[in-house]
């Protein structure tokens, strides 16, 4: 027997969960299918645990120098892994576990475990129960990439998700990939006391932001003795008696390291091949991806795609965007648009990186006349009260238009600081109004009317 809904929203990630909120706040009937863990990979196997794992290690980080606090503490420090694990595992389980009893109890939605897919257009199965829908929702996220590397299948390996279940700590873990997911993971795991190395195949750590941030957190990264290793041409595994050998093959250094723990840290790929989208239609791009319009509709006019699944954001923050835009426009007879989205984002080592908007190059490129200010963060009095002066800001802004263009804040509370010209940029405001706002005293952002004062023509 068919089952009729309202809507069908298959996955309960980020955006899924607050879309049957607002769709049976509207009076529809909604069903929503979830095949494994409710809240997707944020609550589960991304931000929160991580982000509960990189405070375990700043902690330790912290113990490691408190005599320059003036406090002592007995050194050498001991760091109990099954703690570790213990309290991320808690963050997460009980993000989860809230999340699905307020699932559960809302009016007007039936919550169904098991693996959907689709056989037509507006029709869905559930394992035994079939459901149709004149309109459906797809949040399925996305997991780690496996690249096809020589001798992968030949060795043991982690990913995000499985080094979460780690609660004895590697001798040495080797990291593949150079980017943000990586490099938070092994500047927490050197913090836990692990050799650490970090494998990148192209010329620099995180390529998608600008030269000089690329060289500042290699220089943080490696400062805590870490080894980075770029220019990796030759990337394969073989079985090793001490675990995993990684030929690197860079121009200089060893052709191989050898770790007791490898980290595949290559980017992302969508959770989309075993939903039956081609029995409904739906068009995808050659890695997967749904293909969608900037109302986050697909090819199929009764289907819209959210979240990592689309391809057009690879964060919590965008998938909840896309809840909003699809919301706004379904509801509230709106007309938002996937493009008119200022992207913000962090990568949380230790100082974090701030990022909105454009890079410097990307500035350069654009044929504007760009003004460029940079002040480094030895220049910030609260970092310099906090002990922790690594790192700079930089604007960049159109000289004739006077707006922000884009900001990097690798320091300290970057993460946070950086809000202060997202939102100006999301406003459409001009610099002068920011120059003259009165921050608080002591902040990071306190700098940034400085900086905005420092604009200069670029060369």
């Amino acid at each position: 027997m068919t089952e009729n809904f309202d809507a069908i929203i298959i996955g309960a990630g980020q955006a899924g969960p607050p879309l049957a909120g607002r769709l049976t706040g509207a009076g529809m009937r909604v069903a929503l299918i979830e095949r494994k863990l409710f809240g997707g990979t944020c609550v589960n196997t991304g931000c929160m645990p991580t982000k509960t794992l990189v405070a375990s290690a700043y902690a330790a980080h912290l113990a490691r120098r408190s005599a320059e606090y003036g406090i002592m503490i007995e050194s050498p420090i001991s760091i109990d892994m099954k703690r570790v694990k213990a309290r991320a595992e808690t963050v997460s389980t009980n993000a989860r576990t809230n999340l699905e009893k307020w699932l559960r109890s809302m009016d007007g939605l039936t919550v169904i475990e098991g693996h959907a897919r689709f056989e037509g257009p507006d029709t869905v199965r559930a394992g035994e129960r079939l459901l149709r829908s004149p309109r459906v929702f797809i949040n399925v996220g996305g997991r780690a990439n496996i690249p096809d590397m020589p001798g992968v299948g030949t060795v043991s390996y982690l990913t995000n998700t499985s080094i979460l279940q780690l609660d004895t700590l590697p001798r040495h873990l080797v990291v593949i990939g150079g980017s943000y997911i990586g490099l938070e993971f092994a500047q927490m795991y050197r913090r836990f006391g692990a050799e650490v190395t970090i494998v990148e195949k192209g010329p620099r750590l995180i390529s998608r932001e600008d030269e000089d941030v690329s060289d500042a957190i290699r220089d943080i990264l490696v400062d805590e003795g870490i080894t980075v290793r770029t220019d990796a041409t030759c990337i394969g595994f073989k079985p090793h008696t001490e675990g995993v050998s990684v030929d690197v093959d860079c121009t200089s250094g060893d052709p191989a390291v050898v770790g007791s723990h490898v980290l595949l840290a290559i980017g992302r790929r969508p959770n989309t091949e075993d939903l039956g989208l081609d029995r409904a239609g739906v068009a995808m791009d050659q890695r997967g991806y749904i293909r969608v319009d900037d109302t986050l509709a697909t090819n199929v006019p009764s289907i819209w795609a959210l979240g990592d699944c689309n391809g057009r954001g690879a964060f919590t923050h965008t998938a909840y965007n896309d809840f909003e835009i699809v919301a706004a426009n379904l509801l509230d007879d709106a007309s938002r648009k996937v493009s008119e989205r200022l992207l913000g984002y962090a990568l949380y080592i230790d100082p974090p990186l701030g990022r909105v908007g454009m890079t410097e190059a990307e500035a350069r490129g654009s044929s504007r006349r760009i003004l460029v200010s940079k002040r480094p963060m030895t220049r910030v009095g609260r970092a310099i009260e906090k002990g922790e002066t690594k790192g700079f800001i930089k604007l960049v802004a159109d000289a004739e238009t006077k707006k922000i263009l884009g900001a990097a804040i690798l320091g300290t509370g970057g993460d946070e600081a950086i809000h202060g010209i997202l939102d100006m940029m999301n406003v459409d405001a001009v610099y002068p109004d920011l120059q003259w706002a009165v921050p608080i005293h002591p902040t990071v952002s306190e700098l940034i009317p400085t900086v905005i004062g420092d604009l200069r023509p670029s060369d």
